[in-house]
This record gives structure tokens, sequence and C-alpha cells, in this order.
């Protein structure tokens, strides 16, 4: 992998979210914001330097705007295909995808991505 270049990092907003019952699906967009605020503010611990992260939306998220350190991308159908073209367009940049999703870590594992779980993130 090319290590010149700072790492993807992309993350399954949905999965992440729903991963702590906290009262999200009351207010998703709000909960998706609240998480790329503090992807914003806090990065992704253990993952020092610099880092691009891409948040994927979907659903009632859509539309929640990017910020700076962290941008957003309202998935046009499925969250997890387009969130595997992002890895796949991603070349030989190091890729790392947040989510549970075992579907998903299946095929972004096939094209090179390293995972990790939601609890990375931080809360």
């Amino acid at each position: 992998m090319n290590e010149t270049v700072a790492p993807l990092v992309i993350v399954d907003a949905a999965n992440v979210v729903g991963s702590v019952p906290d009262g999200w699906w009351r207010d998703r967009r709000g909960a998706t914001e609240r998480l790329r605020d503090r992807l914003a503010s806090d990065g992704l611990p253990g993952r020092p330097g610099p880092v691009e992260v891409v948040l994927v939306v979907e659903g009632a998220a859509c539309g929640v705007e990017s910020v700076p350190g962290v941008r957003v991308e309202s998935a046009p159908g499925s969250g997890d295909d387009h969130m595997v073209a992002l890895v796949a367009d991603a070349g030989d940049r190091p890729v790392l995808v947040v989510t549970a999703d075992r579907e998903l870590r299946r095929r972004v594992t096939a094209l090179g991505a390293d995972v990790t779980g939601p609890r990375s993130v931080p809360r």
C-alpha cells in the first residue's frame, strides 16, 4: 500500500450510530451530526497523523453537511454499495472501513481495505 498519502477512513454512519442504544432512532439526522462532529474534533483513536474521513450516510441522514475534517457523502442508493465503490476507487491508497456489518466487511476486505468496528469511534 502507498504510505505517502493520508489513509482514507470510511465510516458507515448508520451502523456506527445504531451501535449504541442512546435514542438515536428519535433523531437519526441529529445523531449522525453528533457522530460527524465527534469525528471532526477527536479523529479516530489509534490512528495518529493525517487521515481523510468520509462519513457515508443514507436514508433520513441524507443531507447532513460536511465540516472541516469530515467529508459527508449521501449514498445515492445503498450505503454499502457506495462504501464499496469508494474502496474500489481508492486504488492502492490505505483504506480503513468502520462498520460491524459482516457482509460489508467481507466485500471491502476482498478489495484490500482494513476494517474496524464501531467501538473504535469516539463516543
